[in-house]
């Protein structure tokens, strides 16, 4: 038979959500009100370090509007909770406990102290400024080689140390690979560079909310976070509350890019409140307590060693890391370097690897998963190695890369880290960047300006990225030491009249997964597109899932979704073949309707649903219904990739960057919905360029963020990014039945390095080969200048110090 119904998937449909969500005419957590419900507000310390010497709640308890004040011992007298760490990365790894109130000591500024809980939210704002704290400041230590320096004031003196945990990953050791040591002494070319990242605050739309209601018999939470399975499991353990007497919901939820992955205190310390008080609760921060206290991402300090062949073929890679933590372990924290320690070598052929990473605790805000999480760092790191190795040899960058890629017919292909890449086309994705992007005319273009001492010079960027996501198989999480498994949930609930609920346990916060899901289930089943719902973020009516992070929704939520379809399916051929009074061998399922085979007979599928409904003639023993379920847990991460190009004109009088045009072609597998698609691309460039250029968070020499709000941490608009031009190549995943890929984090994790290599190629003239993150004006001012007048070329930028630490720009 051939159906004449087109298909759902690979059309690029508007999203069901966006009527609501565009409108705002939706339910987000701070717009939630409850009978009787109080509002919170918490105290936080100025200082980044220092003891807690006395509180004074007196003036602030008679304060108009107030109900009850807490310090930490009122919340927690005995000092027994702490926030959870799931991923202890080494057996030996530090772990101090992050109360919900600081008790005796704050590590950072910005940890609470004290909170009040008033009638409404501008009174107990109001009784903060009553509460009298005495500090004694202590030494602060910020800054990842001060922190592990013998003479370095500790985070946590009864730690000893600030250093919290080494992981190392040797390709010899493993047996993946060659000594990386031997490589770099032998080989005929070595460079050597130091990269930073710097640090960065999510900047999501919606500021983190939580509302509890304890009343009835079952803990009711609404949160603004992108993981309510995980929160409910984390407060259940770290509070003591039987699981099944907590219900956790994350509402239509504004952004997230992994910071509301964590467990937060505030969400810990509603809970108690609401318990203690037997009322509801709300509590939401403000902007700059969102700046200042919701996790940070990236900040590392790389010393990365390459050596190579004068023929340009890499012969080992050593990675060598610093990640600040901040003053705490995050729910992922220690591992988001680990995630990037299999993505240092990328796309290439490197015989030999190795890689080491320290994280430090600082008197700062904790660090976390922040979109991409360890994999931008480490393909920014690589890109811009290919970068400096190929101005080193005089090859085209393109060229080195293409010699020391993995071939298209070499796939599947595992890696020197060992992991075993399973499909990708490297040279059909960088072919057609190229096309689009005119690449020999551009660099003639940059040749002739170069000729003419134009002061605006031009420079071009390459980023070839491949990335690991469709975290994860729950073996391979397990072999790392992390806390859960990366399986997600599905059912399918066909109603009697045929139509369709969907129930996910992959939580959206702007994905589109309503739209997505009800694409797959329509060709699945037959359905039509509209008479399917999807149903997430509530742990009573989604009562399994591992949420939404890494890239994992369609390659492992998705797929969850299909195998819950194809049992849906074999339930009802068997009803059918009942009610057709064949056998179900005989019976073809093609756009919703079972045929038998060679003839006319037929019935749809929503007649199955509504005899299944009746139960008047049903085969012998069979249950009454078409609902199912199904559990996906991945046998590999999948692997999509693509080749970014940028063109920036840099002006050197002013050190002002222009991006002129940008170009990428990401391979995402087999493509749901390019309009989704097209948006999570653009949305993830934006947050890219916005790293290479703009975003930076900043402390002071006592521990005070500077930039905690938008006048001081820029942000990019809509006017400051180029209209970026995007295709695809389509090369099938062979990880899971759809051929999907991760898309969500591919634009952060690929326009960095593709942003910052263009920089530099535009300056690499006047003896530049790096500038620190973000390239303002002013450090790209300096950088050029700095190497105008240093015949060596050092490419640090004035107050960076933090530049290239091979002072030569050539050869170690």
């Amino acid at each position: 038979m051939t159906s004449t119904i087109e298909p759902e998937v690979g059309k690029a449909r508007t999203r069901k959500e966006d009527a609501r969500l565009i409108t705002g005419r939706t339910r987000w957590t701070d717009n939630i009100t409850l009978p009787g419900m109080l509002h919170v507000a918490i105290l936080r310390s100025p200082f980044a370090h220092a003891r807690i010497s006395s509180i004074d709640t007196a003036a602030a308890r008679d304060m108009p509007g107030v109900v009850a004040v807490y310090t930490a011992r009122d919340l927690d007298p005995d000092n027994a909770i702490g926030m959870p760490c799931a991923w202890p990365i080494t057996p030996d790894m530090k772990q101090p406990r992050r109360p919900v109130l600081a008790a005796d000591q704050v590590n950072f500024a910005g940890e609470g102290v004290a909170v009040v809980v008033a009638r409404s939210k501008a009174e107990a704002a109001d009784a903060l400024e009553a509460i009298d704290v005495d500090y004694e400041e202590l030494p602060v230590v910020l800054g990842l080689e001060n922190a592990i320096a013998d003479d370095a004031p500790l985070v946590h003196d009864e730690l000893g140390t600030n250093k919290q945990a080494t992981w190392v990953f040797d390709s010899a050791e493993a047996g993946t690979g060659g000594n990386v040591e031997e490589a770099l002494a032998g080989g005929e070319v070595v460079l050597k560079r130091r990269f930073r990242q710097q640090r960065l605050v999510p900047a999501f739309m919606e500021p983190r909310s939580v509302v509890v209601d304890p009343t009835g018999t079952q803990i009711t939470m609404w949160s603004a976070t992108q993981v309510p399975h995980i929160l409910k499991t984390m407060t259940a353990l770290t509070l003591g509350i039987p699981e099944h007497k907590l219900r956790v919901i994350a509402p239509d939820v504004g952004g997230g890019f992994g910071g509301k992955i964590a467990v937060l205190p505030e969400e810990t310390m509603a809970v108690l409140i609401a318990q203690k008080l037997g009322k509801p609760v709300k509590w939401t921060e403000t902007r700059s307590e969102c700046m200042q206290t919701a996790h940070h991402g990236r900040d590392q300090i790389q010393d990365i060693s390459i050596s190579a062949n004068r023929d340009g073929t890499i012969t080992g890679l050593k990675v060598e890391l610093l990640a600040d933590m901040g003053a705490y372990n995050g729910l992922v924290g220690p591992g988001v370097p680990i995630l990037g320690a299999f993505m240092f070598n990328a796309i290439y052929k490197i015989p030999a690897y190795h890689f080491a990473c320290t994280n430090v605790f600082t008197n700062t805000t904790l660090t976390d998963a922040y979109r991409g999480a360890g994999r931008p760092e480490a393909t920014f790191a690589i890109e811009r190695m290919m970068d400096e190795l190929a101005a080193e040899l005089g090859m085209d960058p393109l060229e080195l890369r293409e010699k020391n890629w993995i071939k298209h017919e070499e796939f599947p292909f595992t890696t020197v880290c060992g992991l075993t890449y399973d499909s990708g086309n490297y040279e059909a994705a960088t072919e057609r960047a190229k096309e689009l992007f005119d690449y020999e005319g551009l660099r003639r273009e940059q040749q002739e300006r170069r000729e003419r001492k134009d002061p605006v010079q031009l420079g071009i960027g390459i980023s070839t990225f491949t990335e690991m996501c469709g975290l994860a198989p729950s073996r391979v999480l397990g072999s790392l030491d992390y806390g859960a498994g990366g399986w997600e949930h599905a059912a399918i609930r066909v109603l009697p009249t045929g139509k369709v609920e969907v129930v996910t346990g992959a939580s959206a916060h702007g994905q589109g997964h309503e739209t997505a899901w009800s694409q797959i289930v329509a060709d699945r089943l037959g359905v039509a597109f509209e008479d399917i719902e999807v149903i997430h973020g509530d742990t009573q009516s989604s009562h399994k899932g591992m949420d939404t992070y890494g890239s994992r929704s369609l390659a492992v939520g998705g797929i969850a979704v299909v195998k819950a379809a194809e049992k849906v399916v074999d339930k009802a051929r068997t009803i059918a073949a009942h009610l057709l009074e064949c056998s179900p061998d005989d019976l073809e399922f093609e756009g919703g309707k079972f045929t038998v085979r060679g003839t006319d007979t037929s019935t749809t599928i929503q007649d199955v649903a509504f005899a299944t409904f009746a139960a008047h003639n049903l085969p012998e023993g069979m249950e009454p219904t078409l609902d199912s379920e199904a559990v996906f847990d991945p046998e590999n991460f999948s692997f999509p990739h693509g080749t970014h190009l940028c063109a920036a004109e840099v002006d050197t009088e002013t050190g002002r960057v222009r991006l002129r045009s940008y170009v990428c072609v990401d391979d995402v597998g087999k493509v749901v919905n390019p309009l989704i698609v097209e948006g999570q691309v653009h949305g993830g460039l934006a947050q890219g360029i916005a790293q290479a250029l703009y975003e930076e968070a900043v402390f002071d020499e006592s521990g005070t963020l500077t930039t905690g709000t938008f006048a001081d941490y820029l942000l990019p608009s809509a006017a400051d990014l180029p209209s970026f031009v995007t295709d695809r190549t389509e090369t099938a995943a062979t990880s899971n039945p759809l051929g999907v890929k991760g898309v969500g984090e591919a634009g952060t994790i690929a326009s960095t390095p593709a942003v910052v290599n263009a920089v530099v190629d535009a300056v690499r003239q006047f003896g530049v080969n790096d500038i620190e993150m973000p390239c303002s004006p002013m450090r790209v001012w300096s950088a050029i200048h700095r190497g105008r007048t240093d015949a060596g070329g050092v490419g640090a930028e004035a107050g960076g110090g933090l530049g290239s630490i091979d002072a030569s720009g050539g050869a170690q």
